[in-house]
């Protein structure tokens, strides 16, 4: 990277994908240790919680307390609903991140941020630049029947990833030399090079089977004791969402073309690992050094 092109000012966009999205603070931490400046950040789901962190000052703060999760601390964070809408409430997890980093509003963070949601009934984006940032965050990270929806001035709001996983369009009027997206929807690694899979890992198909089994249980019992799929609730709805947000992106990605994309490997590990957090930064840290390398020679 030579020294022109470390100086440069960023708008910053990061992508939906579950605990992919962890990947997202190795790539900040290249861009910063390069030297660019980042100006602007628009995220969807997992993508706006890190980039409003980030944006908070605060997300080495984020990274020591999520490194550190393990099994059970992720298990205690999960609220259980009794609505029969969604599975979980989602405020737990706010409210522990909320206490870690602080209440702020977003129009007075140092760093321009846009949280993207979904409008459940209109199926419209719904953009946050302002308010409070938590609120924001906890609407784009609205998981479908995993995590309540949240109510906004008459609407039903649910994860940004739905209606735009990568949210470019929020940085198009920005005045910076390079819009920079972090898709997690990349295409998996060769053969040969595919991270040890879940079921020929005993410990983490331990994981596996503890979080499926946890979530396929409150799920029967929202449903009176019966479940008519035997491949599971959760592994069913996540699967499907995957695989729906990583078609949307390849398409959003065609309509606004960044100036530097980076994809991590769809692969890498299923949307629920957050135990996984220090590979996951690694595996960031990694694609972000390779492409940047490639437009460093440009």
């Amino acid at each position: 990277m030579n020294a022109k092109a470390s100086q440069k000012t960023v708008s910053l966009v990061l992508g939906s994908g579950g605990a992919r999205g962890l990947a997202h603070i190795g790539v900040i931490q290249v861009l910063e240790e390069q030297g660019f400046q980042i100006e602007s950040i628009s995220g969807a789901s997992m993508g706006a919680l890190v980039g409003g962190i980030y944006a908070t000052g605060k997300l080495d703060d984020y990274t020591e307390w999520v490194c550190a999760l393990e099994t059970f601390d992720m298990l205690r964070l999960l609220d259980v609903s009794f609505s029969g809408a969604a599975i979980f409430k989602g405020e737990r997890i706010i409210h522990t991140l909320r206490e870690l980093i602080g209440a702020r509003d977003i129009e007075e963070l140092p760093i321009s941020f846009t949280a993207v949601a979904t409008d459940l009934d209109r199926g419209k984006e719904v953009w946050f630049s302002r308010g409070p940032l938590f609120d924001a965050i906890r609407a784009s990270i609205a998981f479908p029947t995993i995590f309540s929806a949240v109510d906004h001035k008459g609407r039903r709001l649910v994860d940004g990833g739905l209606s735009n996983p990568v949210p470019i369009a929020p940085t198009l009027r920005d005045i910076t030399d390079l819009t920079i997206a972090v898709s997690l929807s990349g295409k998996g690694k060769k053969p040969g090079k595919q991270p040890v899979s879940i079921a020929e890992e005993p410990s983490r198909n331990k994981y596996h089977q503890l979080v499926v089994e946890f979530i396929d249980t409150l799920q029967k019992k929202v449903n009176g004791g019966h479940r008519d799929d035997d491949a599971g609730f959760f592994e069913v709805i996540s699967k499907s969402i995957d695989a729906m947000q990583n078609n949307i992106a390849r398409f959003k990605l065609a309509a606004y073309t960044p100036d530097v994309l980076i994809e991590i490997p769809k692969d890498c590990c299923t949307i629920y690992e957050f135990d996984r957090a220090r590979e996951l930064i690694a595996i960031g840290r990694e694609q972000a050094e390779q492409v940047l390398e490639q437009y460093g020679q440009h």
